[in-house]
């Protein structure tokens, strides 16, 4: 049975909220923030930027809110608004108040979500889940999304590795501070989360999640996803298989454009968020269309 999200309690609820206010501090440009009403609860956007560019939406990872995209929203807002979405579902200032129990849902989720804002088309970002949420939205909502860019799409193009699942179930059962420092050095090396994003990233434990989880997308699913798509891998990931999705793109959708970064990991987008930033806002200005 499809779920809602929720806080287990008011006190966690407020701890995440404390943390997430004193994480807004680390985004770097001004900003104004809506919460949208859609039939699945109100989302909470944050806006940035200005110019002629249709605007870019960037979607989150497991575990985050908009406000992670803090290190990358500068580049990508130099020539267009860009927002950051909190997922309904996911811990964030957004509120679910009914299920996402289809992948269609995602896409009506994201269309209501660009009503409440006047918004025609965009281009869509995501990052690890939030590739999974970005490709549910070009499969779903086509006619809304110009291009699609997936970062580290672990559980999308290929199957995420069954020893890296068993892996994250057993820091999930016993999250202590040890365990949380060997889970970051295995999943994101050569990525320093700051003490604002650490307070926010914990206090999301205290969140029972209904976001939704990633699956391969079908052949078929694959090949009639209509908006340009980049994927960008980490080669080093130990969550995705960049070869194997590199491949398998290529059969299914050879107008697919992937890079791979070399001794990049999972949090490629955190190791080198210049040069992930520059390939996206190039691929969005070559699809402006």
């Amino acid at each position: 049975m499809a779920r809602v999200g929720r806080f287990r309690n008011d006190a966690a609820r407020a701890e995440y909220l404390r943390a997430y206010a004193a994480m807004e501090g680390l985004w770097p440009l001004p900003a104004t923030t809506a919460d949208v009403p859609t039939a699945y609860g109100p989302t909470h956007v944050r806006r940035s930027g200005s110019g002629e560019g249709l605007p870019l939406v960037l979607l989150h990872g497991f575990g985050g809110n908009g406000l992670y995209w803090h290190d990358v929203v500068g580049p990508l807002a130099a020539d267009r608004e860009v927002l950051a979405l909190d997922t309904v579902g996911a811990a964030g200032r957004s509120v679910q108040t009914a299920p996402l129990a289809r992948d269609a849902d995602y896409g009506a989720w994201f269309a209501q979500v660009l009503d409440g804002l006047g918004l025609d088309r965009v281009h869509v970002a995501g990052e690890s889940l939030g590739s999974w949420h970005a490709a549910l939205v070009a499969l779903h909502a086509p006619d809304r999304v110009a291009s699609v860019s997936l970062i580290e799409p672990n559980g999308v193009v290929t199957r995420t590795p069954f020893r890296a699942l068993v892996r994250m179930l057993g820091f999930g059962a016993n999250p202590t501070e040890a365990g949380w420092r060997r889970m970051r050095e295995w999943l994101t090396p050569g990525v320093y989360p700051t003490d604002a994003e650490l307070a926010c990233m914990r206090a999301a434990l205290g969140y029972r999640t209904a976001a939704g989880w990633a699956r391969p997308l079908k052949d078929a699913e694959l090949a009639s996803i209509a908006p340009p798509l980049l994927a960008l891998y980490g080669a080093e990931s130990v969550l995705s298989e960049p070869d194997a999705a590199r491949l398998r793109l290529a059969e299914h959708l050879p107008g697919a454009e992937v890079e791979i970064f070399p001794g990049g990991g999972h949090g490629v987008r955190g190791q080198v968020p210049d040069r992930v930033s520059a390939r996206i806002a190039g691929f969005v200005a070559r699809n402006a269309v």
